[in-house]
């Protein structure tokens, strides 16, 4: 069976410092270090962890010491972070946020996962991505869920 790729994005490895998100963050790095699923990192996660604490950075090099997929920026999932804002589903001041979803999209990734409940993990704000992606026919609407 094919192993799932799943896009983490800062918040993940934040998480594994959080009380509330611990437990679960922590659950998919041990998920990652058993080799049931290949994380996925963008550019976007380098950018954000590189002003980070030294834990966070530790743990971002933990996640890169595994079998992790490193997204980069592409014109199309530019386009398609932009589209996300054209329609007013993250504001322009959140580009990190739109072009998160945007790279794993186009990268077709199986899941994203995220503790960003304010831009990402939202049902509203899911359902009007994969209406964006379909408007722009990406091969494969995504959905974002929290690991719970």
């Amino acid at each position: 069976m094919k192993r799932q790729r799943i896009y983490v994005d800062t918040s993940v490895i934040g998480g594994c410092f959080d009380h509330e998100f611990a437990p679960w963050s922590n659950g998919l790095f041990r998920e990652f270090h058993e080799g049931h699923f290949i994380p996925v990192i963008s550019h976007i996660v380098a950018a954000e962890i590189a002003p980070a604490p030294s834990a966070l950075q530790e743990k971002y090099k933990e996640l890169l010491g595994l079998d992790t997929e490193i997204l980069e920026g592409s014109v199309e999932a530019s386009a398609l972070g932009s589209k996300y804002q054209e329609h007013r589903i993250v504001p322009e001041s959140y580009s990190a946020d739109a072009l998160h979803i945007a790279l794993a999209t186009v990268a077709e990734v199986d899941l994203l996962v995220s503790w960003n409940f304010k831009h990402i993990v939202r049902f509203d704000k899911i359902r009007l991505f994969n209406a964006v992606n379909r408007e722009a026919g990406t091969k494969r609407s995504r959905s974002t869920h929290p690991v719970r």
